[in-house]
């Protein structure tokens, strides 16, 4: 039987949907507890420092139109800092600059320029943009629906643009090089693209779920306990403390929510990335952007690079720079020498400088964001059971914080 020392709701995970989930309860004056299991707040969206660089765990950025990202976190105390407004293309050993030309004017006769498409195509990136923004955000997720690549063919984009720009770009957003994901995810993505920036915080991810755990009284938040077992109105914990609420909130990621709840909750598909880090006496570029790989993945494993420092130099000591280079796919790259190979024939001979860091091997980076699903997925489960994260919603920070808000908004309704 609960006592009055038992909280009214036990929340599993402080990842961005668990601790936006206790935030809301809490706003509204439910007694919460968060249980995360690991050492710190963030789930998947965490840093670590590494030689005095900050090593976020996975290269990640923070889409500035998020509406729910607006809504829970304060920018300004972030210290954004935002990537230039568009992307390099790395092609036949050149790098293209193909920005955003209605953001950046200047960049009009470059973009044009560059090797990744024809005129055309350039002027079907501008129609899209004004077709992405002219509805509302309710209206693209409520579109008919299939798959990304089917919406570029649909919009008569050529294959050497989708090849060389678009298939690089968002295998590096959605982790899903088929370009079979939703086409509302890419429409809704590429809104939020053409509405605000690329960002990072100045001293790395990490400071996001940091920022929302301070709203939250810090004994509110149990770190190293983890959950083995979620019942009626109970929760076991590794080592056999046992707790008890009248309602549980499972907010981990989708695998692990699985684990937990079974067959109740169907384990969804898993997007897997590899991000490698490297200290650099120089940067490889001076561009403050994302470089993609335009030639495609019979190039080499690489589909995008970063310099993480150029765009904050909180990232790195000193006069050093810090090298983010993602690798895409189920499969595991072999070690750092097929990169270096790669990016040697990128850079030349100064990667043979470079200091490898660390490597992340993310198996569930993100959820498969499949079509023909809901754009919202049930946060029910039963009377007193409920569950929140990006695989309720988007894969993406916007979703990841919305799911929670849905899943506190239902269980202040429930009867």
């Amino acid at each position: 039987m609960p006592t009055s020392t038992d909280p009214e709701v036990i929340v599993i995970g402080a990842g961005l949907a668990g601790l936006a989930c206790a935030i809301h309860l809490t706003d509204a004056g439910r007694s919460v507890v968060v249980l995360e299991g690991s050492n710190g707040v963030g789930g998947r969206v965490r840093s670590d420092i590494v030689d005095g660089f900050v090593l976020d765990r996975g290269f990640q950025v923070l889409l500035t139109a998020y509406p729910e990202a607006k809504r829970m976190l304060d920018y300004e105390a972030l210290e954004l800092r935002a990537f230039h407004p568009g992307s390099l293309v790395q092609i036949a050993g050149e790098r293209h600059l193909v920005a955003d030309p209605f953001r950046d004017p200047k960049s009009i006769l470059a973009a044009a320029r560059a090797p990744i498409g024809t005129l055309a195509d350039k002027a079907r990136i501008a129609w899209l943009r004004r077709d992405v923004q002219s509805a509302s955000i309710d209206d693209l997720w409520s579109r008919p629906e299939t798959t990304t690549a089917e919406r570029l063919r649909a919009a008569k984009f050529s294959p050497e643009i989708v090849e060389r720009f678009f298939r690089p770009l968002f295998t590096g957003i959605q982790l899903d090089p088929t370009l079979q994901a939703s086409s509302r995810m890419f429409d809704f993505v590429f809104r939020m693209l053409a509405d605000g920036d690329n960002s990072i915080p100045a001293r790395g991810m990490q400071a996001i779920p940091d920022q929302l755990a301070q709203r939250l009284p810090a004994h509110l938040i149990r770190l190293n306990a983890s959950v083995k077992t979620v019942g009626d109105g109970t929760v076991e914990l590794v080592g056999g403390e046992l707790l008890r609420a009248p309602t549980i909130v499972v907010a981990t990621d989708g695998p692990a929510a699985e684990g937990l709840l079974g067959a109740s909750l169907p384990r969804p598909g898993s997007q897997s990335v590899s991000c490698l880090y490297f200290a650099a006496a120089v940067a490889p570029f001076e561009e403050r952007a994302i470089l993609l790989n335009g030639d495609g993945a019979s190039s080499g494993p690489v589909n995008n690079v970063c310099v993480p420092s150029k765009i904050s130099p909180r990232y790195a000591p000193g006069a050093e720079h810090l090298v983010s280079v993602s690798v895409v796919g189920p499969t595991r790259v072999d070690g750092v020498k097929p990169v270096l190979a790669q990016l040697r024939s990128w850079f030349g001979a100064s990667v043979d400088g470079w200091r490898h860091l660390r490597t992340y091997d993310i198996d569930h980076a993100q959820p498969t964001q499949q079509t023909l699903s809901p754009s919202q997925r049930p946060v029910k489960i039963r009377d007193g059971l409920f569950v929140c994260g990006d695989h309720r919603d988007s894969a993406s920070i916007h979703g990841a914080l919305l799911s929670g808000r849905r899943a506190a908004d239902a269980i202040l309704t429930a009867r």
